[in-house]
This record gives C-alpha cells, sequence and structure tokens, in this order.
C-alpha cells in the first residue's frame, strides 16, 4: 500500500470514530432530556394537585370490592380517568394514609360504591375513599 492509501485509510477511520463519538453523544442528550421532562412531569402531577378535567367533569360510580387491592384500585383509577398516573396514584395514597397499613399508620380499603368526578383531583379522590363516603341507594336511584 503506497502512503497515500494509508493517509486516506487513517483519515476515513477519523471520521468513522468522530461520527460514533457524535451519535453516542447525541444519544445521550436524548437520553437525559426524556428523562428530565418526564421526572418533571411525573413530580408535577405528584406533587401539584390537579384534575383530569375541568368542571363540571364527568361523574363515575366506582365499586370497590372487599378483597381490592390498592394496586388493582390504581388501575382502575388510570384506566376510567380519574387520574393521569397510576403510579402518582399510589404514591399518593401512601401520603394521605389511604389503602395500606405499616407500622399501624394508614387506613383500610373501605369498599363501597362510590361517586367520583373527572374534575376532582386526586388528593379529594383519596380523601373519599379513605373517609368511607360511601354513595347511598336512594343516591344513587336520584341520579338515575
Amino acid at each position: 500500500m503506497s502512503g497515500k492509501t494509508n493517509d486516506i485509510n487513517r483519515v476515513t477511520r477519523a471520521i468513522i470514530v468522530v461520527s460514533w463519538k457524535l451519535i453516542l453523544c447525541a444519544l445521550v442528550i436524548l437520553l437525559v432530556y426524556e428523562s428530565v421532562s418526564r421526572g418533571y412531569q411525573f413530580g408535577y402531577g405528584l406533587f401539584h394537585d390537579t384534575a383530569v378535567d375541568e368542571e363540571p367533569g364527568v361523574d363515575l360510580r366506582v365499586t370497590i370490592g372487599e378483597e381490592e387491592s390498592i394496586l388493582n384500585l390504581a388501575v382502575a383509577m388510570e384506566q376510567s380517568g380519574l387520574t393521569k398516573s397510576r403510579y402518582s396514584f399510589l404514591i399518593q395514597c401512601i401520603f394521605y394514609e389511604y389503602g395500606y397499613k405499616i407500622m399501624g399508620y394508614g387506613n383500610p380499603i373501605i369498599p363501597g360504591t362510590y361517586l367520583l368526578n373527572t374534575s376532582m383531583p386526586a388528593k379529594e379522590i383519596i380523601i373519599t375513599l379513605r373517609d368511607g363516603k360511601v354513595e347511598t341507594a336512594e343516591e344513587s336511584e336520584d341520579a338515575g
């Protein structure tokens, strides 16, 4: 091989190495950006008590069974549109002492049928469930 070919190969390798480093840097920057923005959104939803919808929202009846777990309840709340994130709801349940018993603190899940609204913030939903404000049969007939 001639010196010219060796020079071309060396320059080509250098360009490829620099290109891979730039691609790797771009991917790292994209990953950091996505992580920070999603982390912020999660934290905002966790600590800033916002509702899914504006007033007046949509009334939904939620029935909680005897052996309902807090995880199943969080999934149902997210799927029905009452909360934006099941994970935020789970952590907020710990904050508002609902659905668990750790070292004597917390309140168990109270079974029943609850009338909830999509304009209710998560805190209000959890307090309604925690305090056991169960919808009565008369309220159910009046609404229907």
